[in-house]
């Protein structure tokens, strides 16, 4: 697809499909994901920094219970709340991401808004904290613990790079090889939540 897709785009789509989006998406993008992956990315001539910018509207994904997601941009607020099993990368997030999320897995390669992982009792958040604000200022610490993903097993490490290196590959993200070429230093940033 190509432009602006409008709301709950791929909702409820099932194992099999991919929707692959340059352009951009609305509200509840991927909602209910049963399976089916689904990628959004800015235009190859698009003038504006991806990561900075909103790619995707509020609440994508909610309620997944499988596939995956790969967008090169920002999600608006409440991305992947009561997720159960969707697996998605995303270039940062606004308030209240990972919301009730009980299960799947979020690799999130900027910035957060605040009250991450607000009442999350399951799964697994990858945040690359590069200001150092994400614990004091931006997660909701009350039901998570949080570990810097350099002291975690090889094989997670080995798990979270290769999720970067495929969301380069579906995507083109310029912000995931940036991570990618210098791989060490960010290494130490990431958060495991």
């Amino acid at each position: 697809l190509s432009g602006s897709a409008g709301q709950s785009l791929a909702a409820f789509c099932p194992k099999g499909m991919t929707l692959s989006v340059t352009g951009d998406t609305n509200d509840y993008c991927g909602k209910g994901l049963s399976g089916a992956k689904v990628i959004v990315r800015p235009p190859e001539d698009s003038p504006f920094v991806a990561h900075e910018n909103i790619i995707a509207g509020n609440v994508c994904f909610y309620g997944s219970t499988s596939g995956e997601a790969y967008l090169a941009g920002v999600a608006g607020e409440r991305f992947c709340v009561r997720n159960s099993g969707v697996r998605a990368v995303v270039e940062g997030v606004g308030d209240h991401g990972c919301e009730y999320m009980t299960g799947g897995l979020v690799l999130c390669l900027g910035k957060t808004g605040r009250n991450f992982g607000a009442g999350m009792s399951g799964g697994v958040a990858y945040v690359l904290d590069e200001d150092g604000e994400f614990v004091s200022n931006r997660l909701n610490a009350e039901m998570v613990k949080v570990y810097p993903l350099v002291e975690c097993d090889d094989s997670e490490i080995q798990e979270v790079r290769d999720l970067v290196a495929r969301h380069i590959d579906y995507t083109g993200s310029k912000r995931g090889k940036e991570i990618l070429d210098d791989w060490d230093v960010h290494l130490n940033k990431f958060l495991k939540v």
